[in-house]
Formats: C-alpha cells, sequence, structure tokens
C-alpha cells in the first residue's frame, strides 16, 4: 500500500520522467497480475484438467477388464535397453507366454509382462485387456489423476508468471533503448559545444 501511495506522489515531482512513472505503473500492473491472475489460471487449468482427466479414467474403467492370466513358461528376456527408465521400470516385471480368457468369452495367447517375481506354469497374474482381449495398461486411478491435473496447474501457473515477467522485461528494454536514443540525440546537439567560450553552454 506505501509503493501505491509512493507512486502516487512520485506523479508531481519534477525529477520524475515520464518514462520512470511508465517503469513504477508496469512493475504495479505486474504485482497486481502476479498475485491475482497467476492463481486464477492455475486453479482454472487445474479444474478443467482434473475434469478431463477423471472423464478418461471413467471411460478406461468402462474399456478395459482386470481378468486372471495363467503363466504357461517364462518367455526369453528382452534384449537390453539403452534407455534406464523404461528398463528399471520393466526389471520389476516378467516377461512369460500366458494364456488368458477375453471379456467375449475367447481365448488369447502371447508373451505378456506379469508382476510375478519367479513365474513357473500353472501360475495366475493380473491382467489388463480390452472387451476383445487385447493387452491394455492398467486404468489411471483418481489419485493419479488428480496429481497430474495438480501439476498441469502448477506449469499454467508458473508459465503465466514467465509470460508476465517477460513482457514486462520487454517491454522495460524497449524503455531503456528510448531514453539511450534521447540522450544520444541531445548529446549531438550539446556535445561538439560543450565548454566553449560564448557558445551559450
Amino acid at each position: 500500500m506505501r509503493a501505491i501511495v509512493g507512486l502516487w506522489r512520485w506523479r508531481h515531482n519534477p525529477l520524475c520522467r515520464g518514462t520512470d512513472l511508465l517503469e513504477a505503473w508496469l512493475a504495479l500492473v505486474a504485482l497486481v497480475l502476479i498475485v491475482v491472475a497467476v492463481p486464477v489460471v492455475g486453479v482454472f487449468t487445474t479444474s478443467l484438467s482434473r475434469d478431463a482427466l477423471l472423464a478418461s479414467v471413467h471411460q478406461q474403467r468402462a474399456e478395459r477388464h482386470a481378468i486372471t492370466g495363467t503363466v504357461l513358461r517364462k518367455a526369453d528376456s528382452p534384449p537390453i535397453d539403452p534407455d534406464p527408465e523404461t528398463s528399471s521400470a520393466r526389471d520389476a516385471h516378467s516377461r512369460v507366454l500366458a494364456r488368458w480368457r477375453a471379456p467375449d468369452g475367447t481365448d488369447h495367447y502371447g508373451v505378456v509382462l506379469s508382476d510375478l517375481k519367479s513365474p513357473r506354469a500353472g501360475d495366475h497374474f493380473r491382467l489388463w485387456t480390452d472387451e476383445r482381449g487385447r493387452v491394455v495398461g492398467r486404468p489411471l486411478d483418481d489419485a493419479t489423476a488428480t496429481t497430474h491435473a495438480v501439476l498441469a496447474g502448477f506449469g499454467a501457473a508458473t508459465a503465466s508468471i514467465g509470460l508476465i515477467e517477460g513482457t514486462r522485461r520487454l517491454v522495460l528494454w524497449r524503455i531503456e533503448r528510448g531514453r539511450h536514443a534521447r540522450l544520444d540525440r541531445a548529446w549531438e546537439k550539446t556535445g561538439p559545444d560543450w565548454g566553449r567560450t560564448g557558445a551559450g553552454s
């Protein structure tokens, strides 16, 4: 509040240039936008993302089915994966040749990933498929959807701050260039006669 009062009084300061006043107002507007608009953008983005993700969760739950697969034998290990992120995720699973029955009643066979540490023939494990028995990923849960929505809102808020601050700095850069241009023009008029006797300076 003191900054606003000081800015209001500064308008009549004889040393205050128009660009100084513009710079001060620009900083105030940027601050208000960051304090007021950025949280609104974050909350709005979070809400929209959460609604969309929860709708996707419900759709996945309707289309994907948890069934029981039966291990026929352990499959050969896949070739070494150069990507450490995907290889570490796959290390916790075993590749097995399995049999499962789809929700439509058809039997299927194939090599799939199971969460069994030491799979043996006849072991059972959980498997997600679509209506026709094709293996699909596990449906997203509500907690994960909410977490992704919050991260999206945080990212939108951060991007908004970057946009506001970037715009402010761009305008300040233009103001500073204008100041230097005016100073150069003034120096061109005054500089050659600076300090000469009878030059009127």
